[in-house]
């Protein structure tokens, strides 16, 4: 199994970003086997739609969110082997260009180690603060793939479509994995599962200990995910998951790794993601958590 854990991004964690490389330095050294971020471009006070699309509440441990590129490119200088992913970007909100140019940079830096996630996201306040249409992230992101599949794999590069357009210009630097970083891509519903399906290297999903766990329900979507790839002509195989593992307040670190290994044990799933934020302050404090987590998955 590989296990990874969140770098120092939300809640009480956010202000000790200044430890951000000696936390990935230490996670690496411990046997981490990747590093993630994930995105909050900003958590709406009063929210149209709440967390993850429920209800009209975000949880304030998302209120305080560090920058994302900025905190994979410091990991990346800090560490030789570990992977550095996202789970999840809300691509959509991001202009290609500048997207591209982000992960790229990270990847190079990284010699090759960028895992891209993206997901269109749940708040339409986060697309109103970017000047974007929140009803048509989905057919944005179709269209933001595209344009980034253009700007890694040819020089020059373009893209037009609907909605984004992208002149065609020098694209000479490329990233250091090829013909380009792998699209891993968040979802739960049956049309995002279809475009992981069509067009993703790797599958993001989620899962809360204790509070939300269901091993049968990943089982399913696995199933229909990879039904819908077969239909598509795809070896069902080549797509990876990486599974989000969010920790309640309180939750021991016995209870975290025997989720892992049960949820490895019943679906096949062998790279989690663990974050801390909700359960632990500090960065040192997440360093230990993230120490005994890996002692105690290890122990078998």
């Amino acid at each position: 199994m590989k296990i990874g854990f969140a770098l120092p991004q939300f809640n009480n964690q956010a202000y000790g970003v200044v430890h951000t490389a000696s936390f990935a330095s230490a996670i690496e050294e411990a046997g981490g086997a990747s590093l993630w971020v994930g995105d909050r471009n900003l958590a709406a006070v009063r929210p149209v739609v709440g967390y993850g699309g429920q209800g009209t509440t975000i949880p304030p441990e998302l209120n305080a969110s560090a920058d994302p590129f900025v905190l994979l490119g410091v990991a990346a200088s800090a560490t030789s082997t570990v992977l550095l992913g996202s789970h999840v970007l809300v691509a959509p909100l991001y202009p290609p260009v500048q997207l591209a140019r982000s992960l790229t940079t990270i990847d190079l830096i990284s010699g090759g180690r960028l895992l891209p996630g993206f997901g269109i996201g749940w708040s339409p306040e986060e697309y109103r603060a970017a000047g974007l249409d929140f009803t048509r992230r989905g057919a944005r992101m179709e269209e933001l793939l595209d344009a980034l599949d253009a700007i890694w794999t040819t020089d020059p590069a373009q893209y037009e479509g609907a909605q984004l357009s992208v002149p065609e210009h020098h694209s000479p630097l490329k990233p250091a994995r090829r013909p380009r970083p792998p699209f891993y891509l968040g979802a739960m519903s049956e049309p995002a599962l279809r475009r992981v399906a069509r067009r993703a290297d790797g599958w993001l999903p989620l899962v809360v200990v204790p509070s939300y766990v269901d091993i049968d329900g990943l089982v399913a979507q696995r199933a229909l995910l990879d039904e819908l790839a077969r239909q598509d002509g795809r070896d069902p195989g080549k797509i990876d998951t990486v599974l989000r593992v969010n920790i309640d307040a309180g939750t021991s670190t016995a209870r975290v790794a025997d989720t892992v290994k049960e949820i490895h044990e019943r679906t096949g799933i062998d790279h989690f993601m663990v974050d801390s934020m909700y359960d632990v302050d500090t960065v040192d404090g997440s360093v230990e958590h993230a120490r005994e987590v890996l002692r105690l998955v290890a122990k078998g």
